[in-house]
């Protein structure tokens, strides 16, 4: 009778408001600097591992599917063919970090089922060189092994790159996503890779001089405008979450949209938001705590 190694792991989501690529030679050191939410809620994974298995099986909220910063991440990790079963109510590929997010939640639980003993910096690390090789992100990992507003001041892998954070109470953050964009499509264009590290530098180094989160809102529009990033409907759902008394911009990169508010105006910005979709309610998390 075969042996049967299972192992659970978690990761949350992430909104990256504005960032700056950070290219080289040596992928341990390429990445990106900027700034991000990382959230509450995430990709929660179970994995199975035994020898009746053929090959690998990576299922989505039940359904197969193919990410190849998880199906690399696994590679990493495992030769052994494992069951991988993903779970989460947030959307993949609309700027959200559900890539780096499955990712990492998978290291975590091939880490417990195969009794690897890494520690979460070094799984951080291997996620994040899956995504860099595969194109499908640049810094979610890092910022995923924290909790709270992460700035990324140093690029690179966990454990090369450094962080700092924005002191903040937990808050609600609502979200609409309106599409998908694919992150390698940007990340490859050289002219709007030009335009990233302008307006991201300039961003990057206001944040630092103000660190809030409502100039990390301010921040956020203002790069995704002066990109061209912004989508023509995500611009007028921003505008309408203003009116409304609310502070919004696109998480990056994706079509989709991020807003605060406070008490006051909470239930008008929610409905100008369900005007254009269903609203995600998601917290923030609090401190800088390991996962």
């Amino acid at each position: 009778m075969s042996e049967i190694h299972t192992g659970t792991g978690f990761a949350p989501a992430h909104i990256t408001g504005f960032f700056e690529i950070h290219n080289h030679k040596d992928l341990q050191y390429k990445g990106s600097t900027g700034c991000g939410l990382v959230l509450d809620q995430g990709v929660k994974t179970e994995i199975r591992a035994d020898d009746t298995l053929k090959r690998t099986r990576v299922l989505l909220n039940g359904s197969p599917v193919q990410v190849d910063a998880i199906n690399t991440a696994i590679d990493m990790l495992t030769d052994l063919p494992v069951a991988v079963n993903i779970r989460t109510n947030i959307p993949l590929g609309c700027g959200l970090g559900l890539s780096g997010a499955g990712a990492l939640s998978v290291a975590y639980a091939l880490n417990q089922a195969l009794s690897l003993s890494y520690t979460s910096k070094h799984l951080a690390d291997i996620v994040h060189l899956a995504e860099v090789n595969t194109g499908s992100g640049l810094g979610d990992a890092t910022a995923q092994l924290y909790r709270g507003a992460v700035i990324r001041t140093k690029p690179g892998k966990p454990s090369k790159g450094e962080v700092d954070f924005i002191p903040s109470e937990k808050f609600t953050v609502y979200v609409v996503v309106l599409g998908n964009v694919s992150t390698k499509s940007v990340i490859e264009n050289r002219e709007m890779v030009d335009r990233i590290n302008s307006a991201g530098g300039k961003a990057h180094s206001l944040i630092l001089k103000r660190p809030t989160i409502d100039n990390f809102m301010e921040q956020s529009k203002n790069f995704a405008m002066e990109t061209g990033l912004l989508k023509d409907r995500a611009k007028d759902l921003i505008e309408a979450i203003e009116l409304s008394g609310g502070k919004a911009s696109q998480a990056m990169i994706g079509d989709t949209v991020f807003a605060i508010t406070d008490k006051k105006t909470k239930n008008e910005v929610y409905d100008s938001m369900s005007e254009f979709g269903e609203v995600l309610e998601l917290d923030s998390g609090t401190g800088c705590n390991t996962i």
